[in-house]
């Protein structure tokens, strides 16, 4: 489904947190990034879905026959994703080590005891598994991450913290993150890393980019 905007068009590839619609985004953005058309600005790609933001002048001009500089983003959107479906392969993904400190999550203790396992099994339980970066938003630097198993799924605070500290890792249902920058957030927060999320001198600007991987380690354990 593609939603029209004045200069932007978004294609939904589904409603679900899913590693394949995921790598079908990622795909697409990478596809669109790597072969701009005409007027091309920018590609970014979500869970499940990819925005691609354009010059509207300089579409019209490389097509004037159109009337619609959206209509021939979206045709051209609609074209790569076709050919991209048959074969979305994803290259081997980077794996990211992030250590922390879980002695610094204010929520630890109450979000294990609301699980029915202790302190230690927490932690064992959510450092088990790499976690696959979703997509980049919220705060420059933000990495929605997930999922994490079942067990261990938190609800978001029923009131929103006013000050997050920069490094908190967090949980919200089954996805994982960690803030770049002290924020307000309803996050549940577990512990907490020194790791440098945003970095505006380095190309790229951000640690994470969508489809890497996050293995957190406890430097406790």
């Amino acid at each position: 489904m593609f939603s029209l905007g004045e200069n932007a068009v978004t294609v939904e590839l589904g409603d679900a947190i899913s590693e394949d619609l995921n790598r079908r985004a990622i795909a697409l953005s990478h596809d669109l990034a790597e072969r701009p058309f005409a007027g091309f600005v920018e590609a970014v790609p979500s869970y499940a879905s990819v925005t691609a933001f354009f010059d509207v002048a300089a579409v019209r001009r490389a097509n004037p026959w159109t009337s619609s500089a959206c209509e021939v983003v979206r045709a051209e959107m609609e074209s790569r994703l076709a050919a991209l479906e048959p074969c979305v392969v994803s290259e081997e993904p980077r794996t990211v080590e992030v250590l922390v400190d879980f002695s610094e999550g204010p929520d630890l203790e109450m979000a294990a005891a609301s699980c029915g396992i202790s302190v230690p099994e927490f932690i064992e339980i959510f450092t088990a598994r790499p976690y696959r970066v979703f997509m980049i938003g919220f705060q420059p630097g933000f990495a929605y991450m997930g999922q994490i198993n079942e067990c261990i799924s938190l609800p978001r605070l029923a009131t929103p913290r006013l000050r997050v500290p920069k490094g908190s890792v967090g949980i919200a249902g089954r996805q994982t993150g960690i803030y770049p920058f002290d924020s307000p957030g309803g996050w549940q927060l577990i512990g907490r890393t020194d790791v440098e999320l945003f970095r505006p001198l380095e190309d790229p600007p951000t640690l994470f980019k969508p489809g890497d991987m996050c293995r957190f380690v406890d430097v406790g354990g």
